[in-house]
């Protein structure tokens, strides 16, 4: 099917590389080979410059390329509203998004959407924000939530929700008994912290730099969990989303440090690429996680 094979070919010049392309699109490299020879066998033309490290187009390659993409957009808008004539959305949805919206609020909506869609096939990739960024801006995600900011022209970026950002302390902690904590309090104190490229670990740093609080010393965790656990055993503070705590602080494992100066507040954002064209499943999603963001 020729719009099978402008597929593989759009795939493999975006990422440079038949074996990636493949992996991609769940094809061997041979079956990858045979749709580019065919095409070109069709065209009369070569279309790729291949080598061991990369792959380029040709003259003849750029322009088929270009038209490539509106074929194929110009498919999906026809497969879309052959869809909506039987009331049906399908597909596969490649769905990525930073751990606090990944593993404390995304599973819910996901669950919501799975039930009234059925027939879309989804898959979730959690990654701290500057993966899920790059992973977006790569089109190895149809959609991606991240914690924080972005300014990537190439992406299209949607406001989410907002998030509170809290403090926390082991139980007992000195300071857990204070009924408003000053900035001053916390300054010269042990902190345990999220990893560089994470939105949490940008907050907090922006979040020191703003307020003037100098970090005595810090322990760094890959994932929030691993932050929350050590916050709990008494190895120092942390800052983390509402949402991942709610537990532990019902519990009295961890305690908050209500801030007198402020309410912390982020934004959650919703990121697809600007040249993806929006599928009828990535449609309904993001209109599905719009209608009840923190439910």
């Amino acid at each position: 099917m020729i719009a099978d094979a402008l597929k593989v070919y759009v795939t493999v010049v975006e990422q440079s590389h038949f074996s990636k392309a493949g992996a991609m699109l769940n094809l061997s490299q041979p079956g990858v080979s045979l749709h580019i020879r065919n095409l070109e066998n069709e065209l009369g033309t070569r279309l790729l410059h291949r080598s061991p490290k990369q792959v380029r187009m040709t003259e003849a390659g750029t322009i088929l390329y270009k038209y490539a993409k509106q074929i194929l957009s110009l498919y999906d808008d026809a497969g879309r509203e052959i869809r909506l004539l039987r009331d049906e959305v399908t597909g596969n949805l490649q769905i990525g998004a930073s751990f606090t919206i990944g593993e404390y609020i995304l599973p819910a909506r996901l669950a919501e959407f799975a039930r009234q869609y059925p027939l879309v096939s989804l898959q979730v990739t959690i990654g701290n924000t500057e993966e899920i960024i790059a992973a977006v801006r790569a089109n190895q995600l149809d959609v991606g939530f991240i914690e924080g900011e972005t300014a990537d022209p190439e992406l299209t970026i949607i406001p989410y929700m907002k998030d509170e950002m809290i403090v926390i302390a082991p139980a007992g902690h000195p300071l857990a008994d204070s009924l408003a904590v000053e900035k001053d309090m916390l300054q010269d104190q042990t902190w345990v912290l999220r990893e560089h490229g994470s939105g949490t670990r940008a907050y907090s740093d922006h979040f020191f730099q703003e307020s003037g609080v100098h970090v005595k010393r810090s322990y760094v965790f890959n994932s929030s969990q691993g932050v929350k656990e050590a916050v709990a055993a008494g190895l120092g503070l942390g800052m983390l989303s509402r949402w991942i705590v709610r537990k532990e602080l019902a519990g009295g494992e961890i305690s908050e440090l209500r801030l007198r100066q402020r309410l912390l507040e982020r934004e959650f954002l919703i990121i697809r690429h600007t040249d993806n064209p929006e599928g009828m499943a990535v449609q309904m999603f993001i209109e599905k996680v719009l209608a009840a963001p923190g439910k």
